[in-house]
C-alpha cells in the first residue's frame, strides 16, 4: 500500500498471497470508479493457485482508479485501486495526508497477509498503468510492412543493412508479466511504441499490438526477410484458426506438480476387474432401510479408509529431502475432482476417525463444492490418499499420475453390464475396473496387491468389512 500525502489518496496493493504465490487472476470487480467505500469492504475478486478469494479495501473514501481489468493477471504488492480518502479533499497539503494515516492508524481495518498500518521505508513514486478502466487509450503500433523498401541503386544491399525492423527499436518494458504477455504472441514487447511514463510499454501496448495483427510482422527470424517470414494469407489464415491460452494459475500449478511427479517417481500400475452387483444392493437396502442417501463414492470411500488402517503403508508420502518414508498416523482423503478451474483435490481430514454417516456428509459436500471450485486452501492441502472417480467420465481404466507427495493412488472406472461367471454358470452382472498406481520407492508390489485384494473384496462383498470395523 502506499499514501500520496499531496492528494490525500491511497493505492489498494494486492497483499502476499502465501504459499509462494506471486500473482493472482482478477476476476471481477465489485465497485466502480467513483464509488465511496467503507474499510473491510469486499472489492475485488481474484482468483490464485489455491483458491478463489474476496479481498477487503483497508481504507476508507472514494474510488477514484482501478489499475487493471478483469482477466488481467496481478502480482503481490501491484496497486489494485486508489482511494482518496473520506475527509482528505483532493489537493490537500502534506499536512493533510499526515493526518489521514494517522487516522487509518487508529481505524483499526483488516490486516490481510502482508499488510500493516505504517508505510513501507522507500517507494518509487513512479506509477504504472495496467490497463484500468482510467488508463489512457494506448498508441497504435506502428506495423512493419511485409516487404523491405529498396535501398538507393549507388549503395549496394549488405546483411548488416538490407532490412531494418522492429527490434532496431528498444523501449523500456518494466513488468515481466507484460514481456511474457507479449512473448506469447509472437511479439518483441522491446520493439512496441510505449505509452507509459518514460515510454514504458504498458500491457495495454502488448494488447494493442496483438489486435492490430502485429505480431507475426514484429517477429522476424534472424537471417530471414520479412516479406518472407510473413505471408499475409498465411499469417492472417494461422491465426484465425490457432488459440494461445497460457498456462497460468492452477493450470500451471497442476501441471508443474504432474510434470515433477512422473520425473521423480518410480511409479507402477496394477488393476482388477471387479462384480460390483453386490455393492449396488447394498446401497440400495442401505436407503431403504435408513430413508438416507449413500453414493457409491462414498461406500468405496469407506472401503479404502479400512484398507488403508491395514496397509499404512499405502497411506505414506516421501521426504525427498531426508530420504525418508513418512508413514501417517491420520488419514486424509484426497478427492479428486474437476472443477471449472481445472483439476483439483480437496481432501476430507480425518476420514479415518469417521463413521459411515459422517464419511458420506463429507463426501458428498466436498463434491458439492466442485461445481464452483472454490474451496478454502486449506481443504486443498495435507491429503495422504487420493481417490480417483474417473468413471463418471464413461471410461473403464487408467493409469493416474500420483499426487505429491503420495504414495498411491487409486482409480474408480465406469459400472457396467458386462458377461460375468458366478457358481460355474454365465450370467450378466455389474462390473467395473481398479486401477491403483503406486510409488516403488515406498513399497514392491505385495503390500499395493493385498490392499487392492482387500478394496475389491468389500465391493464385491460388502458384508465381509463387518469384521474390520
Amino acid at each position: 500500500m502506499s499514501a500520496d500525502v499531496n492528494t490525500g489518496t491511497r493505492e489498494f496493493i494486492l497483499p502476499d498471497l502465501g504459499e509462494g504465490l506471486t500473482e493472482a487472476e482478477l476476476i471481477s470487480w465489485k465497485v466502480e470508479i467513483g464509488d465511496e467505500v467503507h474499510v473491510d469492504q469486499m472489492v475485488v475478486e481474484v482468483e490464485s493457485a489455491k483458491s478463489v478469494v474476496e479481498l477487503p479495501c483497508p481504507y476508507a473514501g472514494q474510488v477514484v482508479s482501478l489499475h487493471a481489468n478483469a482477466g488481467d493477471t496481478v502480482s503481490a504488492g501491484q496497486a489494485l485501486l486508489t482511494v482518496a480518502e473520506a475527509g482528505v479533499e483532493a489537493g490537500a497539503g502534506p499536512g493533510a495526508g499526515t493526518g489521514a494515516e494517522s487516522a487509518d492508524s487508529e481505524s483499526g481495518g483488516a490486516n490481510l497477509i502482508g499488510y500493516g498500518t505504517s508505510e513501507p521505508k522507500t517507494r518509487s513514486a513512479k506509477k504504472r498503468s495496467f490497463g484500468g478502466k482510467n488508463a489512457a487509450a494506448p498508441a497504435v503500433p506502428t506495423v512493419i510492412p511485409d516487404a523491405p523498401s529498396q535501398p538507393p541503386a549507388e549503395t549496394p544491399a549488405s546483411p548488416s543493412n538490407s532490412s531494418t525492423t522492429a527490434n532496431d527499436r528498444v523501449s523500456p518494458v518494466s513488468s515481466p508479466l507484460v514481456r511474457k504477455l507479449a512473448k506469447d504472441h509472437g511479439i518483441s514487447a522491446k520493439s512496441l511504441p510505449g505509452t507509459g511514463p518514460g515510454g514504458v510499454v504498458t500491457r495495454a501496448d502488448v494488447m494493442a499490438a496483438i489486435e492490430s495483427g502485429a505480431g507475426a510482422a514484429a517477429h522476424v527470424p534472424a537471417g530471414t526477410s520479412p516479406a518472407k517470414a510473413s505471408s499475409p494469407a498465411a499469417s492472417s489464415d494461422q491465426s484465425d484458426r490457432d488459440t494461445r491460452t497460457p498456462i497460468t494459475g492452477l493450470r500451471k500449478v497442476v501441471s508443474e506438480r504432474l510434470t515433477k511427479s512422473r520425473q521423480e517417481i518410480p511409479e507402477a500400475t496394477i488393476w482388477l476387474d471387479v462384480d460390483a452387483t453386490e455393492l449396488l444392493a447394498t446401497k440400495k437396502a442401505l436407503e431403504a432401510r435408513t430413508g438416507e442417501k449413500y453414493s457409491l463414492l462414498s461406500l468405496v470411500a469407506r472401503f479404502v479408509v479400512a484398507g488403508l488402517k491395514k496397509y499404512p503403508i499405502i497411506n505414506s508420502s516421501i521426504d525427498t529431502a531426508a530420504g525418508e518414508i513418512v508413514t501417517h498416523g491420520e488419514i486424509n482423503l484426497g478427492l479428486a475432482a474437476q472443477t471449472p478451474r481445472g483439476l483439483m483435490v480437496p481432501v476430507v481430514h480425518g476420514a479415518g476417525e469417521m463413521s459411515l454417516r459422517q464419511l458420506r456428509d463429507s463426501v458428498s459436500g466436498t463434491v458439492g463444492k466442485a461445481a464452483s471450485g472454490k474451496f478454502d486452501p486449506s481443504e486443498l492441502t495435507g491429503g495422504t490418499f487420493t481417490l480417483n472417480n474417473y468413471g463418471v467420465f464413461g471410461v473403464d481404466g487408467s493409469a493416474p499420475i500420483i499426487n505429491l507427495p503420495e504414495v498411491a493412488m487409486l482409480g474408480l472406472g465406469r459400472i457396467k453390464d458386462r458377461p460375468w461367471v458366478v457358481d460355474g454358470e454365465l450370467t450378466v452382472r455389474k462390473v467395473m475396473y481398479l486401477s491403483f498406481v503406486f510409488d516403488h520407492r515406498a513399497c514392491d508390489g505385495q503390500e499395493p496387491s493385498e490392499f487392492l485384494t482387500f478394496v475389491a473384496d468389500c465391493i464385491e462383498n460388502p458384508i465381509s468389512l463387518l469384521p474390520e470395523l
